[in-house]
This record gives structure tokens, sequence and C-alpha cells, in this order.
């Protein structure tokens, strides 16, 4: 065991004005991350509020709802990888402002939908436009922050996902409220206005992100190095393994568990999404706009318990026994959501929304650490990629049951089981390396060239 002092840099000059980048970078980078998350799920999920006006208006019933809400992620796990290997190539600033404003595009798009066929191809489309944001982003944090600050800031992102949840139905419900205004219907004004905002919104973060840390105006030099230093340090020691192929690591069995842990994840929160507000219309007696705020309590619950548990956990030797923890709540959660009245299954669906989120803010600093260097930018892409999948399956799923048995219990027992199997997953996913100076000269000791197995020649993928 490695001597504790030596696990982060010696307090000192060097230490101090780390601390000060990284708090800056906190303040000024993240909070626009977080509004660029915050409305990347509004825009991929706002379809969830207007089921039914796109079955009255247009003539989709709960199967091609289902499956068109579902063929997002086909778009996106096809264009994931490539797109995150062009934001290694062109930088945060040029990729993610394009993803932003492609995606702003289409959504306007959807305000003229008329047929199955077009909802089909623009919700693929979207997918395509969407594909590489969220990798995008854990990857510039890698560019920027060291492990030990990752934890907290991947709970600050992720916090971006939960609000989304907060504020997409007041707001969604409230603009469903414009039905009529000059002739169109609600669901209508509400992609053209939302859409709008995420181009408006994207040309902005064109102008304030940094790509790298040496570029940023607002650090120090002393700072500037301090931090550069740390994240050097951070990257050497995921890419001390044997020189292997590319394609090689990202095949790697421990990239397999991630991606079928993180599909577990996604089968719920998604399902949660494009399935919440129908199930809370069965309480009955309630406007848009109350369904709306309703459909907020398992996001205000989850951003709660995200924040709270990621400062602990950060100090956590390993995250893997709170990562299966939060799976098993997920899936007791899913469970009891078939069980009793309407308003018992909110509180059951609240609770397999804390576990599947806050199983994600534990996730995304595991793969982020775990994942060797050389195939950070594909790993992550593809981990998202493949594991948003669940965004197509569950969606999918529910509206074939729904339309073939009138009861989405069915896939409420597949989201537990699939949640159980993540929790036997994550026992087998390897507890990243510790980063490892001496009393803060950037020397390495011996252990950071070592797997935590003490195998100094295996690749550490995870």
């Amino acid at each position: 065991m490695s001597d504790p002092s030596t696990t982060h840099p010696a307090p000192g000059p060097e230490h101090a004005a780390q601390r000060r980048a990284v708090s800056k970078f906190l303040r000024r980078m993240m909070p626009l991350l977080v509004l660029m998350l915050l409305i990347n799920n509004l825009d991929r999920t706002n379809v969830g509020f207007v089921q039914d006006e796109l079955q009255a208006d247009v003539g989709i019933g709960a199967t091609a709802y289902g499956l068109g809400a579902g063929l997002f992620f086909i778009g996106y796990a096809l264009f994931e990888v490539p797109s995150n290997m062009l934001l290694e190539r062109f930088g945060a600033r040029v990729w993610l402002t394009r993803i932003m404003i492609t995606w702003g595009v289409v959504i306007i798009a959807m305000c003229f939908i008329h047929n199955v066929t077009m909802f089909y191809s623009l919700r693929f489309l979207l997918g395509v436009a969407e594909a590489g944001f969220f990798p995008g982003a854990m990857l510039y944090m890698t560019q920027w922050l060291p492990d030990s600050d990752r934890g907290r800031a991947s709970a600050i992102f992720l916090g971006g996902s939960a609000a989304a949840g907060i504020i997409t139905g007041p707001i969604t419900g409230a603009l469903l409220e414009l039905h009529g205004l000059g002739g169109f219907a609600g669901w209508r004004w509400m992609f053209a206005l939302e859409g709008t905002f995420s181009v408006l919104v994207g040309i902005a973060a064109g102008f304030f992100l940094v790509s790298r840390v040496q570029d940023a105006r607002w650090l120090t030099p002393e700072e500037k190095d301090a931090l550069s230093a740390a994240v050097v340090r951070d990257q050497e020691a995921r890419s001390r393994a044997p020189r292997t192929a590319r394609w090689r690591l990202v095949l790697h069995p421990q990239v397999a568990l991630l991606t079928g842990a993180f599909f577990a994840m996604t089968l719920t929160g998604y399902a949660i999404t494009f399935w919440l507000p129908s199930l809370i219309e069965e309480i009955g007696g309630l406007s848009s706009f109350q369904v709306g705020l309703l459909s907020a309590i398992p996001a205000v619950c989850s951003m709660a318990a995200m924040y709270s548990m990621s400062r602990f956990t950060d100090r956590a030797p390993d995250r893997r026994p709170f990562l299966a923890i939060t799976l098993v709540l997920s899936a007791v959660g899913t469970y009891l959501a078939t069980l009793g009245s309407p308003w018992f299954g909110l509180a059951a669906i609240t609770l397999a929304g804390v576990g599947s989120k806050c199983a994600a803010t534990l996730f995304w600093p595991m793969a982020q650490s775990g994942l060797d260097l050389r195939i950070a930018a594909p790993g992550l892409a593809l981990i998202n990629s493949i594991g948003n999948l669940g965004g197509f399956v569950s969606p999918t799923l529910f509206g074939y049951l729904k339309d073939t048995t009138g009861s989405t219990n069915g896939g409420m027992y597949t989201l537990t089981a699939a949640s159980l199997l993540a929790v036997v997953a994550a026992r087998y996913i390897r507890a990243a390396r510790p980063v490892e100076a001496a009393q803060g000269t950037g020397a390495t000791s011996p252990q950071e060239h070592r797997n935590p197995e003490g195998d100094p020649q295996r690749p550490v993928v995870s």
C-alpha cells in the first residue's frame, strides 16, 4: 500500500495554484456545460410530453411513438465514436458548439411533423446531430481535471441531466398552453421555441468555451502550469500499459462490462423519461402543467441525492460498492412501481430514478479514470453509444407492451432484472489505479506503474 501522503501533491505553491485553477474551471466552464446538457436532455426527451397530441394531430400511436422515441438512439450510436474522435481533433469549443447548433436546427424542424415517416426521420437525425456531446464533455473534463476532481465535476455536470427532469415538465407544459396562438398547435410552438433557444445557446458557447488549459486567459501562468502538470500526471498513469492496438483495447472485456452496466442505467433512465408523464396522467384530473410539475419530483430527489453522495464517494478508495447499492435501489423502485396506486407508483419511480441517476454519477468517474488514455475518446464514446441503446429498447418495449397488453408492468420487470444484472457487472469492473506524485514534484512512485491487481504488464482498461 502506498503512503497516503504521496497520493496527491504535497501542500505548497504548486498545489495551491492547482486548487485555484480547478476552482476557476468549475466556476467558469461547468455552468456552461451544465446548461448545454440541460438543453440537450430537454430537447431529446420533450417528445414524451406530447404523445397524446402527436396521436391526435398526426396519428402516431403508442407503438409508433415508442419506436420513434427510440430511433434517436440508433442515430446516436452510429455516429457517437466518430464524433468524439473529431472532438479530439478539433477541440471542444468547435465541436461541442457544432453539435448543439445542429441539434437545435433539427428540433425546429420537428414542429413541421405531419406524418409518422417524418417523425421517424427527424428523431433519427436528432440522434445523429447530438452524437458525441455527452462523451465529448466527459473527455473534455479529462483534459482539464485530474481524477481527484472529476467525481465532483461529473456530479455537477450530471446535475444538468437531473435539472432537465425538473424544468422539462413545467416548461413544456407552459409552452403547450400556447395551443392555438397564431393558429398553431401547442406542441409545434414547443419544438420551435426550444430548438431556437438551443441554436442561440450553441452560438454563445462558441465564444465562451476554452478547449485547452493553456488557452484560458482567466488562469495565471502559475495556475496553468500547475493544472497542466496534474493532468499530465493523471494521463501518464493511464498510458503506461504495453503498446497495444487501439481496437484491441476498445474490445477489452472491461469495456464490455462498463457498457453493459451503463446500458442497464439507460434502460431505467429513459423508461422514466419517456413514460412517466403518461403514468402520472393515470392519476386523473390533472392539467398538462400539473403533470409536468409532478414529473419533476424524481429529478428533484435525484439531484439532491447525487450531490450529497458525490461529496462522500470522491473520498472513497473504491466506488464499486456504492455503484452496486444504487443499482439495487433502482431495481427495487422499478419493481415496486408495478404495485399499488398511481401515487404509490410515482413514489416508486422516484426511488428508481434516484438509484439510476446516482449510479450514473458513480459510473462516469470510474470509466474516465479506468480507460487507457489511448482509447479515452473512442472508449468513452463506445460505452455511451452502445449503452444509450437502452434508450431505444425502453420506449420501444414499453410502447409495444402498452398496445398489446394495456399495461407497462412487463417493462418494469425487465428494468428490475437489468439493474440486478448490472450489480453483477459492477462486481467485476476493476477499480481505477491511483495517480500518485512524490511530494508534488511530478515524480511518480512505483505503484503508479501498476494496475490495482499489482501486475505491471497488464493493460488497464478499467
